[in-house]
């Protein structure tokens, strides 16, 4: 079965109203016909009473009342006839495994979850920042150690630190996993991958 269509809606409304709810309905009709003509999405209320002022259109506050129903009722009409916008493809920046953070509905849940993504990456740039890619470290065993070149600064040291903390995990809501890992606390995927801890801890030590 086929919607209503605004204009049908229309007649059905000023059926059983008053002469001036029907006058009212009449120009809420019209002004939002505009703005279908413009290819404007935007029927709110405060828009629909500001574009029909002096032209019969009753106040934001009016269509928002009780008596308002109809009003409500005729803008709907033209809200769901209206072409809903395309979804816009999640941004690749996150990569495929990380894209459902551009997806999520609620802006404060989005908000946290891409602060907890940019404080992984960050911590993900340090950790390959600590060993240069042609540099090379070698571990003895023996009585004889070589000693790295390589050295933290205080700031460095400071964030590994940190990410080792009670602090970051809880404001986070992270906790150690198995085998090094840092895991979420509420799902236990994967945060940080295997042997992360581990990897930050011999960093500390040696480094």
């Amino acid at each position: 079965m086929s919607e209503i269509t605004p204009d049908q809606l229309l007649q059905q409304l000023k059926q059983h109203a008053s002469t001036r709810t029907q006058h009212s309905l009449d120009a809420i009709f019209q002004v939002c016909m505009e703005q279908q003509g413009r290819g404007l999405n935007e029927f709110s209320y405060a828009t629909i009473a500001k574009l029909g002022a002096g032209r019969g259109v009753p106040a934001a506050q009016s269509i928002r009342n009780k008596t308002g129903e109809p009003y409500r009722a005729l803008i709907k009409s033209f809200v769901d006839a209206s072409p809903k916008p395309k979804k816009v493809a999640p941004s690749s920046s996150k990569g495929i495994s990380y894209s459902w953070i551009d997806e999520l509905e609620d802006p404060v849940v989005r908000l946290q979850a891409n602060i907890l993504y940019s404080e992984k990456k960050q911590a993900e740039k340090l950790l390959r920042e600590l060993v240069p890619i042609n540099q090379v470290i070698e571990v003895f065993d023996g009585g004889s150690q070589s000693v790295s070149t390589v050295k933290l600064s205080e700031l460095e040291r400071s964030a590994l630190e940190y990410l080792l903390s009670s602090i970051f995990l809880r404001r986070n809501g992270l906790e150690h996993g198995k085998n090094g890992t840092i895991v979420k606390a509420d799902t236990g995927e994967s945060f940080f991958p295997v042997a992360t801890i581990d990897a930050i801890k011999k960093a500390l030590t040696n480094l």
